[in-house]
């Protein structure tokens, strides 16, 4: 700890964190919330909302890490959708036992997002058309596989960890805390970590630096797929059935956590917990608008207010950066 931490008073430490600002707002947000509705600190209303909070943050987190090289995965939500029927049909039709389902729904994330990567680093193109025409390739194979019918036949004890909790607690919360560790634990202290934040900040550095950049590129998709991945079986198991519209409604919200969290859309900065605070936020403010009645498609409208917002002040900061 430096020495102008060390003066710094409490109050200073906790407002020098960038996710500060997203921890007062949700703080106002339950306070209002609580005051306002009863039925809000109930503890199934509160099991409602973590339900929601988990599938949403792996989400983010797939997102995340192809924003953190400075790309974008615009399959997240296909990739997600063909890896939910993938692991349904393969417990439904097969009978494939649990653990085998989840392993081969991960492999097959995992690849989807390792060609995104080999097609942008091999090919030039930005990965923002890459993975255009991917997400497209990926519902094809979805909606041909399943003829847009869902597999209802999921094995019992899949399903009742989907549904289970302990209290307001699901067991559902339990993989996206796990991950969330994990994924700061990787990019803070390990070296394939730290390169990835350096090929998002300066692409030219990190290559003279001996960081191939090509290959953390290709890591990055990887990783994203295999969020993706992990996010739909997650979301089978919440919903107790592996429908083909999974992941349908992904993009935007993968792209608001990190965003609204700080995430440079440029590369190089990401914070998983400002974006794991940011899905607190938006789960707070679409259980908000639930209880108030409010038209869900509202929902929508706030999320890209928030979007344009959070990209204003980002903008606004590196502006004044530029000119201390």
């Amino acid at each position: 700890m430096s020495t102008l931490t060390r003066n710094m008073s409490f109050g200073q430490r906790f407002l020098a964190n960038e996710w500060s600002a997203l921890a007062v707002a949700i703080v106002i947000g339950l306070v209002a919330l609580a005051a306002l509705s009863p039925a809000f600190l109930t503890e199934f209303n509160l099991y409602v909302m973590l339900r929601s909070f988990c599938v949403v943050l792996i989400v983010a987190f797939a997102q995340m890490l192809t924003l953190a090289v400075g790309q974008m995965n615009l399959s997240v939500g296909a990739l997600g959708g063909l890896v939910a029927i993938a692991v349904g049909g393969m417990m439904e039709k097969w009978g494939f036992p649990v653990p085998v389902a989840v392993l081969c729904g991960l492999a097959i994330g995992a690849a989807g997002g390792l060609l995104n990567g080999l097609l942008t680093v091999r090919t030039g193109i930005n990965g923002f058309i890459i993975t255009l025409a991917t997400a497209s390739a990926f519902t094809g194979i979805n909606l041909g596989i399943t003829e847009s019918i869902p597999f209802y036949n999921l094995p019992a004890g899949f399903v009742a960890f989907g549904t289970g909790r302990i209290s307001a607690l699901p067991y559902l919360l339990l993989p996206p805390v796990l991950i969330a560790i994990a994924l700061a634990f990787f990019l803070a202290r390990t070296v394939p970590g730290r390169q990835l934040l350096a090929v998002g900040g300066n692409p030219q550095a990190a290559e003279l630096s001996g960081i191939p950049r090509d290959r953390v590129i290709v890591m990055a998709h990887t990783l994203s797929g295999l969020l993706a991945a992990a996010a739909a079986i997650l979301a089978v198991a919440q919903l107790g059935s592996a429908q083909p519209t999974i992941g349908v409604d992904w993009l935007l919200m993968s792209f608001a956590a990190p965003i609204i969290g700080g995430a440079a859309l440029t590369g190089g900065h990401i914070s998983v917990a400002a974006t794991a605070l940011a899905v607190v936020l938006i789960v707070i403010i679409q259980n908000g608008m639930v209880l108030a009645k409010v038209d869900p498609y509202w929902v929508q409208f706030l999320l890209g207010a928030l979007i344009l917002a959070a990209v204003g002040l980002n903008r606004l900061r590196a502006v004044r950066a530029g000119g201390a």
